[in-house]
């Protein structure tokens, strides 16, 4: 049984800073997926694998300085990037070789650690058209750069889906069908996702986890996302602008989160969106 949907009566318009907007006390759960007869459209299925296909984040160029300050500082042998020589392993591997080669000498660098994101996808019923689409290239996108690292994906409107469990096996085309399945249904609960994502990400390092999440922002139904936000190590929002949308709420979102806000009005925007935020 779905949870969620408005009050009946409307409520007084809320100050600025102090609830969000649609803020209900309409609890909300964690529920099964539809099963395979919930095929969907598949004209909108064809479209969405082909665009998902098409796009990949943008690697951000690795250099001594990109990875200064990232991950832990570990002793490995010189491979042209860095230039702080750790001596004292050095002197004990030249003791033996009196011919060193390059990678006998050895340097501190800082080795970037496993990745943990979740993405946070809304399917709620403002969310059709140019939207799935958009979903979908988010997906493929995220995806493929979290190939090697660790990702967990959450559909959500006034109730969520756990698509994909933190460090299960990622395969694109599979979570592609499974979110096209989903019917656009429900109002926007932004604060349930958000509490569920904080329960994925305590498992792992706060240095390497963050929440992305995919919506209009246009929460109407829950508690204020604000302080779930804030729980998090860090938020960034993909904030879908194609129709009806709420910025401002978005943007504090972020805030709350320590992350950046990406304003997105079309599936083209977000590789290149998300390329920011891998960047930062």
């Amino acid at each position: 049984m779905l949870h969620g949907g408005g009050s009946r009566d409307r409520p007084a318009p809320p100050l600025p800073g102090v609830v969000a907007p649609g803020e209900t006390d309409e609890p909300a759960a964690l529920v099964g997926e539809p099963g395979q007869e919930a095929a969907g459209d598949p004209r909108v299925r064809a479209m969405a694998r082909q665009i998902a296909s098409r796009l990949s984040v943008r690697r951000p160029r690795r250099d001594a300085s990109a990875l200064r300050g990232l991950g832990r500082l570990e002793t490995v042998p010189y491979r042209g990037a860095s230039d702080e020589v750790d001596l004292d392993a050095t002197i004990e591997v030249l003791a033996e070789l009196p011919v060193p080669e390059d990678e006998d000498i050895l340097v501190r660098e800082r080795l970037r650690t496993k990745r943990s994101v979740v993405l946070l996808v809304d399917v709620s019923g403002s969310m059709k058209g140019e939207r799935i689409a958009t979903a979908a290239a988010t997906v493929g996108a995220l995806a493929g750069e979290l190939a090697h690292d660790a990702l967990a994906v959450i559909a959500f409107w006034s109730d969520a889906a756990l698509l994909l469990e933190l460090g299960d096996p990622v395969r694109p085309e599979d979570l592609l069908d499974r979110i096209l399945r989903i019917p656009a249904r429900g109002l926007t609960n932004v604060a349930f996702p958000l509490e569920v994502a904080g329960r994925q990400l305590a498992r792992v390092p706060a240095r390497e986890a963050r929440a992305i999440l995919l919506s209009d922002c246009v929460h109407n139904a829950g508690p204020d996302p604000r302080p779930f936000a804030a729980k998090l190590p860090r938020l960034d929002v993909l904030l879908d602008a194609s129709g009806e949308k709420d910025i401002d709420l978005g943007r504090e979102l972020a805030s709350r989160g320590r992350g950046t806000c990406h304003v997105i009005r079309s599936h083209r925007d977000a590789a290149p969106a998300l390329s920011e935020i891998f960047a930062r």
